[in-house]
């Protein structure tokens, strides 16, 4: 018996199979792609090989999210009325399949195209693909919410889903470099790497609709949908606990992303090997595979609340380390990035078992419509996060490439990839630290499972 499956539950509540519990997960594999790739690499992409200025290519990545902000809730509300009408939110996951095309298309620019052109092309098929992703997550996360488990279930039912991100997140982002062409990345290699995950992202995604049926036949929905639109959207922000609980992971989500953003430049310009993005990038999403089930334990022993400020400070000072840059040593570094990958491990799975607890707090309803506000939260720190970054490389002058050039970069260029990458995520999860602490319902959740 694995630490993913040691766990009080209460007598009224189902128990979860892993059969069901896995196949649910592997959804999470294509899910790992999106939001992986296009975080670790579009940026780079867009300064380095199309010879879009930075403060550009923020834009083309910041404006197609500013729509999910009102995007996302909508979906969730239409999920809440596919349960209604149907009893189940299968459509919605099914449509949202489609997000393997749109991925493959980001990464297909025209030859011909460079500079704004080039912006223009990855922000239109950035939109639609974060339509079709949000057809698939608000869904997706909304279905620990319906089902009748309870605090430690939760946890453990999104552990699972955890680990396999994980594995996606790590896989893909190994695998995107490497297909790119590592070094001598080329259009082409961006391209071809574009049409092979997106294969296996579709196929992972399939996956686990039908594990979502299977988890549905195991723990039937214990939530009415209840009312919806914008009432339910004013009951969401009306909640206390929400409110402090999306502000907080506005902030985890907005630092890690602007961490993921800034690998491949920290890799170039700080540490002076552009072949080290891997090496970074397995030390930050590795530690997951192994520490999950620990959090699990951590999070059963002192609550979720407590076990989530514990890898908030984490991630923060080991940040602070990479702030000093190559006079650390590699080692230490490396190292510094794998604490952060500790944390990050927790920050991913305490907030999303959270989110149940406070729905089930507010009665159970509208679970897609709260999911639906969580989900445009966390695309908006996706979004943030490297526009920061951008900004930060603007502010240092860093001059943008076509691929094959190397510009000589100013000292304030080479200083703002340092600090933009260490001293800002600092910052910025500290500022998760304080309002976090505003949350208040993780006692009451345990003590009431």
């Amino acid at each position: 018996m694995t630490g993913l499956d040691r766990r009080p539950v209460a007598a009224t509540e189902a128990t979860l199979p892993r059969g069901p519990l896995a196949g649910f997960a592997a959804g999470s594999l294509g899910m790992g792609v999106w939001v992986t790739v296009p975080g670790l690499l579009l940026l780079y992409f867009l300064t380095d090989v199309l010879a879009v200025a930075p403060w550009l290519a923020g834009l083309a990545l910041l404006l197609p999210k500013v729509a999910d902000v009102l995007l996302h809730p909508w979906v969730g509300h239409r999920a809440d009325v596919e349960q209604t009408r149907r009893g189940d939110r299968r459509r919605l996951l099914l449509i949202g399949c489609a997000l393997p095309v749109a991925f493959a298309a980001l990464f297909a620019v025209p030859g011909g195209l460079t500079g704004t052109p080039a912006a223009a092309w990855v922000a239109v098929f950035f939109i639609a693909g974060n339509l079709l992703f949000a057809a698939y997550q608000v869904p997706y996360l909304a279905t620990p919410a319906d089902l009748r488990i309870g605090y430690d279930e939760r946890t453990r039912l999104m552990a699972f889903r955890m680990v396999v991100l994980t594995l996606g997140i790590l896989v893909s982002g190994l695998l995107a470099p490497l297909l790119t062409g590592g070094d001598a990345a080329t259009r082409g290699g961006y391209q071809r790497m574009g049409v092979v995950l997106a294969v296996g992202m579709l196929v992972a995604m399939l996956v686990g609709v039908a594990g979502i049926a299977r988890l549905r036949g195991s723990a039937p929905a214990s939530t009415a949908p209840g009312h919806g639109g914008w009432r339910a959207l004013r009951t969401a922000l009306r909640d206390r606990q929400f409110r402090w609980l999306v502000a907080a992971y506005l902030a985890m989500s907005t630092t890690t992303h602007l961490v993921l953003a800034g690998v491949p430049y920290y890799a170039e310009y700080e540490l002076r090997a552009p072949g080290l993005t891997t090496v970074l990038v397995a030390a930050f999403v590795a530690p997951a595979l192994l520490v999950t089930p620990a959090w699990l334990v951590v999070a059963r022993r002192v609550g979720k609340q407590r076990a989530l400020l514990g890898a908030q400070g984490a991630f923060a000072i080991g940040s602070l380390v990479l702030a000093v840059g190559r006079p650390a040593g590699l080692p230490v570094l490396i190292g510094a990035v794998a604490v952060l990958g500790v944390a990050f491990a927790g920050m991913q799975l305490l907030p999303f078992s959270m989110l149940p607890d406070v729905i089930r707090n507010a009665g159970g309803t509208g679970a897609g419509t709260y999911t639906g506000v969580w989900t445009a939260t966390e695309a908006t720190g996706a979004a943030l996060g490297p526009y920061a970054y951008a900004l930060c490389l603007t502010v240092g002058g860093f001059v943008a490439s076509t691929a094959g050039e190397s510009p000589v970069q100013p000292d304030a260029a080479l200083a703002a990839v340092r600090y933009g990458f260490g001293l800002l995520p600092a910052v910025a999860m500290l500022a998760a630290v304080l309002l976090q602490r505003r949350y208040t319902l993780d006692a009451t959740a345990r003590a009431a499972s």
